[in-house]
């Protein structure tokens, strides 16, 4: 089912632009929440006429971004953990503890922005990228240090 997405969803796409998705999604979801409206003749008249707001709401979304990915820029981040004879991790480390030390820091990002490939499982210095907008990644440095005991 085609629809034209009202608001920026991360996965989909941004304001305004038309999606594909499947049909109990959008009858479920999106339009229910307001996020999308179907992709109809009519439907494009009014998209034609709301442009002007949704440039100026992209360029809002984009510079407030850019913004974050400045203070995010350089940010390093230490993060101890258990490790055995070998130097080799107990666990591992996943987004969700570069988030929490991230947020000691008085930086809210949340889990999903957090662009881990895999956990981390070795001690060492590690570039993560975050993903701030669809086209802004600034990288964070994550140094996995031993557990002191």
């Amino acid at each position: 089912m085609k629809v034209i997405l009202k608001e920026t969803i991360g996965t989909l796409g941004i304001v305004g632009s038309e999606v594909d998705v499947a049909k109990g999604y959008a009858r479920n979801y999106l339009l229910p929440q307001n996020k999308a409206v179907a992709a109809t003749p009519q439907n494009y008249k009014l998209l034609k006429l709301q442009k002007v707001n949704i440039d100026l709401q992209i360029a809002k979304e984009k510079k407030l971004a850019e913004e974050m990915a400045k203070q995010l820029e350089g940010v390093a981040c230490k993060i101890s953990g258990k490790v055995s004879g070998d130097d080799r991790l107990y666990g591992s480390i996943s987004a969700r503890d570069i988030v929490q030390s991230l947020s000691l820091q008085g930086i809210t990002v949340e889990k999903r922005m957090v662009l881990l490939g895999e956990s981390i499982k070795a001690l060492g210095k590690f570039k993560v990228p975050i993903r701030v907008y669809s086209d802004v990644e600034p990288e964070i440095v994550v140094e996995v240090i031993a557990e002191s005991s």
